[in-house]
């Protein structure tokens, strides 16, 4: 059974930083993509950043040049670091893993965690 737990959320002030990280137990394809999400009030759920096992990365516009996604394969965690806060990255941020088959792939989710920035 595969699980991700994360940590690092939390209240910043604009301009500041914060670090989450996912760590994923479990087994998973060596094909898979690890990536973060978020969803703020009455927003739907979107891609912030994503890495791939082929050593690819992908953000979110409006997080370019300020957030960076990386990760540790051998311990199965995956990070995010997010520099120049603004009030607008007030979300819940959402850990994601994609296991990729031949035919098909399959999902999972950690549990969310706050990231809250505000003076």
């Amino acid at each position: 059974q595969v699980q991700l737990v994360e940590s690092g959320g939390g209240l910043v002030q604009p301009g500041g930083s914060l670090r989450l990280s996912c760590a994923v137990s479990g087994r998973i394809n060596s094909r898979n993509h690890m990536g973060w999400y978020r969803q703020a009030p009455g927003k739907q759920r979107a891609l912030v950043a994503i890495s791939t096992s082929g050593g690819s990365t992908d953000y979110l516009d409006s997080v370019k040049g300020r957030f960076t996604v990386s990760r540790d394969n051998a311990n199965n965690t995956v990070y995010l670091q997010m520099n120049s806060l603004k009030p607008e990255d007030t979300a819940v941020y959402y850990c994601n893993v994609r296991s990729i088959g031949i035919y098909s792939h399959v999902d999972y989710w950690g549990q969310g965690t706050q990231v809250t920035v505000s003076s």
